[in-house]
């Protein structure tokens, strides 16, 4: 097989790209409200008519930055749970798998997760328009629904062995993946993502078991 060249990226699209990673960090780090223009536009090392050649407002800033960071997050479930899916045929086996790897790729990043966008969007959204509003409940809505489709393919196969709503089932991964996430920040304790990641994982695996 050949090697895959990736495109370069134009001098506007890197500066583009630079400034994203920049807000991103800082918002991560302190939330939007404590993240200014000015401090993002003094690190990347540009005038504010370079700036605001990118982004005309803070809302736009913030669309672009959540843009990136559900691309990012959606690429990463689609490689994690085509590489479950790639290991079995079997649905729930399919499923276990892709959420071990998704543990270990959790457990791999060295200073551990470094945070939510979505929930730092949500705690302070009276800061945002409409839009951005709605681009966060959508991303949220969306990987929902993707959970759904992996419960409804799972349950076909092998009915829960206790009552459950399915769209509850879904719902409940995203609220550990996010709830840990916190925890770990809080505690200062990397490992407390994959753990809860794991625990759901056997929680699925037993509410699936074949009689």
């Amino acid at each position: 097989m050949g090697t895959v060249i990736e495109p370069r990226l134009s001098k506007g699209e890197a500066t583009r790209e630079r400034i994203l990673e920049i807000a991103e960090a800082a918002v991560l780090t302190k939330g939007f409200g404590a993240t200014s223009i000015d401090e993002v536009i003094a690190e990347a090392g540009l005038t504010k008519s370079g700036f605001f050649y990118h982004f005309k407002d803070k809302n736009a800033l913030a669309r672009e930055m959540l843009r990136r960071y559900v691309a990012t997050n959606d690429q990463l479930f689609d490689d994690i749970f085509a590489r479950g899916r790639a290991l079995s045929d079997d649905p729930l086996q399919a499923f276990l798998i892709s959420l071990k790897l998704l543990a270990e790729t959790m457990a791999d990043l060295p200073s551990g997760h470094p945070g939510c966008l979505i929930a730092s969007i949500c705690y302070q959204e009276r800061l945002f328009d409409r839009e951005v509003r709605e681009l966060t409940a959508q991303s949220v809505r969306d990987w929902n629904a993707r959970f759904r489709r992996i419960f409804d393919g799972i349950a076909t196969v092998y009915p829960p062995c206790e009552p459950v709503d399915l769209d509850d089932l879904a719902d409940a991964l995203s609220c550990i993946v996010d709830g840990a996430i916190i925890m770990s920040k809080t505690l200062n304790d990397p490992k407390k993502l994959e753990q809860q990641i794991m625990l759901f994982r056997g929680f699925v695996k037993l509410l699936f078991a074949p009689n």
